[in-house]
C-alpha cells in the first residue's frame, strides 16, 4: 500500500540558529521560509528541505508535510494527516502524539521508528 505522506525535510534542532543558517549557506541553501527572531527557519537547496529551529525540541525530526509539494505549495489531492494516523494505527505503529480524528484542517502527528528517530507528519490546511 502506497502511502502519500507529502513534502519530506529534515528538522534540525540547532543551538545557534544564526550560526547554523550560515553555515547551511555555504552549503548552497538559501532561506525560503520562517521567522530567525523566533528561532525557526526553512532553507532550500535543490528540492532538499531543511529546518532549523532553536529552542523547539531536543532531537532531530524527520518531517513530513501532507498537502504541500517540495516547494511549500498546497497541492489538489493528498491524502489528510487524520487518514495516514488510521492506517498507521491498524498496522500497530503506537502514535507520540495522535491528531483529533474529530478534527479538519491543520494537524499533526509524531511516532518514533524502532531506534527512536522521531517522524513528524505536520498537516498546514
Amino acid at each position: 500500500m502506497m502511502m502519500e505522506l507529502g513534502a519530506f525535510s529534515v528538522s534540525l534542532a540547532v543551538k545557534d540558529i544564526a550560526a547554523s543558517k550560515t553555515f547551511y549557506e555555504k552549503l548552497g541553501f538559501t532561506t525560503m521560509g520562517g521567522d530567525q527572531a523566533q528561532g525557526w527557519l526553512i532553507l532550500k537547496n535543490g528540492s532538499t528541505v531543511i529546518g532549523l529551529f532553536q529552542g523547539m525540541f531536543d532531537k532531530n525530526i524527520l518531517t513530513f508535510n501532507p498537502g504541500w509539494d517540495q516547494n511549500a505549495q498546497n497541492m489538489d489531492e493528498f491524502t489528510d494527516v487524520r487518514k495516514i494516523q488510521s492506517q498507521l494505527q491498524a498496522q500497530g505503529i503506537t502514535l507520540i502524539k495522535a491528531a483529533d480524528e474529530a478534527s479538519s484542517g491543520p494537524a499533526h502527528i509524531v511516532l518514533e521508528d524502532p531506534d527512536g528517530n522521531q517522524i513528524m507528519l505536520d498537516q498546514h490546511r
